[in-house]
């Protein structure tokens, strides 16, 4: 198969799954090798881009999206009712952002870094697709295990956990610092 058809072949795999495709899995459909397949992927990815199309392949973890690029978002609004826009109190972005960075963690554990009961955004969380279920911790009682979804990487715009921003050291023993504090004040009223 010459490269304009596996490009083809590529876009009908991306845009009839609507969901992001293992690259694995696009290369073994294709007959191809992983690599091969990745290196033809990021050359279409380049082509949407310098074609100023109204499309894009996304990358998730190793694995891709056809999806709309964000600029065109308005006007998909005129023709389709607008989706709801997930609302991310201080709150939930604390718990994400714990779960994020230490998962898998069940809720102990993050209960433990909050100081407070996390079950109401361990649930919206869930319910808005950001995090899942990665299964038990083989400890007494089995706690679930929560961990991100490939859609908290499509929110935030990144494309692996590894382009999460790395958290100051020094800024981490500030907000002890800062936290502690509160604990004793608090203690003392």
């Amino acid at each position: 198969m010459d490269n304009k058809k596996i490009q083809a072949a590529i876009e009908a795999i991306l845009f009839t799954m609507g969901d992001s495709v293992e690259a694995e899995k696009i290369a073994k459909a294709l007959e191809l090798d992983t690599p091969t397949a990745e290196s033809i992927l990021h050359t279409m990815m380049d082509k949407y881009q310098s074609e100023n199309r109204g499309i894009q392949i996304i990358e998730l973890d190793h694995s891709y999206q056809l999806c709309t690029k964000k600029e065109y978002y308005e006007y998909l609004i005129r023709i389709a009712k607008q989706p709801q826009k997930v609302n991310l109190t201080d709150v939930l972005l604390e718990t994400l952002s714990i779960i994020a960075y230490k998962q898998p963690v069940t809720r102990v554990e993050i209960e433990k870094i909050r100081g407070v009961k996390c079950d109401h955004a361990v649930n919206k969380l869930i319910e808005y697709n950001l995090i899942k279920e990665l299964g038990r911790l083989d400890a007494p009682g089995r706690p679930l295990l929560f961990g991100t979804t490939e859609e908290f990487l499509r929110h935030f715009g990144v494309q692996s956990l590894d382009e999460l921003p790395v958290v100051n050291p020094v800024k981490v023993e500030d907000f002890k610092a800062e936290a502690e504090e509160e604990v004793e004040m608090k203690l003392k009223v």
